[in-house]
């Protein structure tokens, strides 16, 4: 690493941790005074407030940390251009290009924390806050059980019909479940509970196996017992899960920003073959919006990177406030194109990707201009 890349980072590091601590400050303070009320009546206390917190930080970190980069990218090149700093780097040989290499390398940096968090620490935190919201109300189950859940396999073609599911055990009550087999025979299983076993799943208490042969529904062989393992079941807890998430998706909120992991979206393929065409925007849409969300770290300092050729106090500023206007279109842009794409307005792909590559492109062809 050369001595202008080491001094470059060197400068922008400061500002990075100064804006990421204040956004950090400044929500959790708003979010506190806010739902201070609620923290009240499920009996939390401080340490319990301060985890509960820690645990959220992940997803808060998701929505700040591009905003976080972009200011601090201002920040940095408008005390460079007022002491013409990019003029003599410039004047001594470096393109803007060349000198844009450290930030450039900062956002992906930035990119593959984005999507570490989202994936994986964001999921885990959500479920670990919610658990001490809520762990002093004991006999509240309406979080944990979802009623009446009804979903098909349609690549084994099981359809499953549950009473009852219990996401943190992930037991099942009065679960049927009905398949048919190659050679033509219809298999139905009852019972009170079922939990996961090692593979398939274990049914217990009353449990009952019809067995119907082609041609005579009306006389089944049945089976009774009291427990019964079923090896060939591949609907895993995690399958499951995925199913009552995005199965109870708000088509607003998705609509939003993406909210679904890949896992989770893979996870509802991996039950559904078939998809309606409001269900396939929404899901691909998700998926790829996932896929592009890293991007917009990057996006943020090519978007930004042109008005660092203005120098001069009054030109930097004026440099500062175009980048700011134009990064703030591009935030509406990504939204609106989310948007569009879970309504089936536009295919998921461009959806997702085309204001990265849109803003990005502008950027590279104004940084190409002021060289």
């Amino acid at each position: 690493m050369r001595l202008v890349d080491r001094y470059l980072l060197r400068e922008l590091l400061p500002p990075l941790a100064y804006c990421l601590s204040g956004f950090l400050v400044f929500w959790i303070s708003f979010d506190l005074i806010s739902e201070m009320d609620q923290y009240q009546q499920n009996h939390l206390g401080m340490l319990e407030i301060a985890k509960y917190y820690a645990m959220r930080m992940p997803e808060l970190l998701v929505v700040i940390l591009p905003v976080t980069l972009l200011l601090a990218f201002l920040y940095v090149l408008t005390t460079h251009a007022r002491h013409n700093e990019i003029l003599a780097m410039r004047v001594a040989g470096h393109s803007l290009w060349r000198i844009s290499l450290p930030y450039l390398g900062v956002g992906v940096v930035f990119g593959f924390i984005l999507f570490y968090l989202n994936e994986v620490l964001a999921p885990l935190g959500a479920e670990g806050a919610e658990r001490i919201m809520y762990q002093h109300q004991t006999n509240d189950m309406s979080r944990l059980v979802r009623q009446q859940l009804h979903f098909k396999n349609d690549w084994a073609n099981r359809i499953w019909s549950i009473q009852a599911y219990h996401l943190e055990i992930d037991q099942m009550y009065r679960p049927q479940v009905e398949w048919t087999m190659p050679d033509g025979r219809r298999l139905h299983i009852i019972a009170d509970f079922a939990k996961k076993a090692e593979p398939g799943w274990t049914f217990m208490q009353n449990v009952t196996r019809l067995e119907y042969n082609p041609g005579q529904d009306a006389v089944p062989l049945r089976i009774q017992t009291n427990q019964l393992t079923v090896v060939e079941f591949t609907e895993t807890p995690e399958l499951i899960r995925s199913e009552i998430k995005i199965s109870g998706l708000n088509v607003k909120t998705a609509a939003k920003r993406p909210i679904l992991t890949i896992e989770e979206v893979f996870n509802y393929l991996r039950l559904h073959r078939h998809l309606t065409a409001d269900k396939s925007a929404l899901l691909y849409t998700q998926l790829f919006g996932r896929l592009a969300e890293p991007l917009t770290c990057v996006v943020v300092v090519l978007a930004a990177l042109p008005f660092a050729a203005f120098t001069g106090r009054r030109n930097a500023f004026v440099g500062a406030a175009s980048s700011i206007f134009i990064c703030f279109t591009y935030f509406v842009v990504l939204r609106l194109g989310l948007a569009l794409g879970t309504g089936g307005f536009l295919p998921p792909f461009l959806a997702a990707f085309l204001p990265n590559l849109l803003f990005a492109g502008l950027g590279a062809y104004m940084t190409h201009r002021v060289q």
